[in-house]
């Protein structure tokens, strides 16, 4: 009796775990899908006035929250994976990829992303570095891949709900 109360606990625990995590997540992946969607697809017609006024917007309006939204995330996704009451299931190896995942986002938001956002951020169309396409176009390259890799987390976190 005590294992089976055991086990419907660990249930109850991942359900009450899983259900801000996944929100959180959403919240994330949506983020960097409509910037992804609406902007990076064609960010490299954009003149230099226009990219570094909608970068600076952009940071601006991100940056504040995402120190809260994206770790937040991460700490509800780790509670996720030492909740999940069947450590030998399908649905746990989804929990453990989706952690990866969005670890692997934060990584390259916090090693690649931000770094381009901080020199985004002192840059007037007069100052603009030569290079400045050449960082427009790593900015996008790894936002795509954060975006998919966010996405990708989602995925797993809801496909490791529906298997409990």
């Amino acid at each position: 009796m005590t294992g089976c109360l055991y086990v419907w606990m660990m249930v109850t625990y991942i359900h009450i775990i899983q259900f801000p995590a996944l929100i959180l997540l959403m919240l994330v992946t949506g983020i960097f899908w409509g910037t992804w969607f609406s902007l990076s697809r064609s960010i490299a017609h954009l003149s230099a006035e226009t990219f570094i006024e909608n970068g600076r917007v952009f940071i601006k309006n991100l940056a504040k929250p995402m120190r809260f939204i994206m770790p937040l995330t991460i700490l509800f996704v780790i509670a996720c994976t030492l909740f999940y009451p069947d450590r030998a299931s399908l649905g746990f190896s989804a929990v453990i990829i989706s952690l990866a995942l969005i670890i692997t986002t934060l990584l390259i938001t916090l090693i690649v992303e931000v770094p381009i956002d901080n020199q985004i951020k002192k840059w007037t169309v007069s100052t603009l570095p030569p290079d400045w396409r050449l960082l427009r176009s790593k900015w996008q390259l790894f936002h795509t891949i954060r975006t998919f890799t966010s996405i990708g987390s989602f995925i797993l976190l809801l496909a490791s709900a529906l298997f409990l």
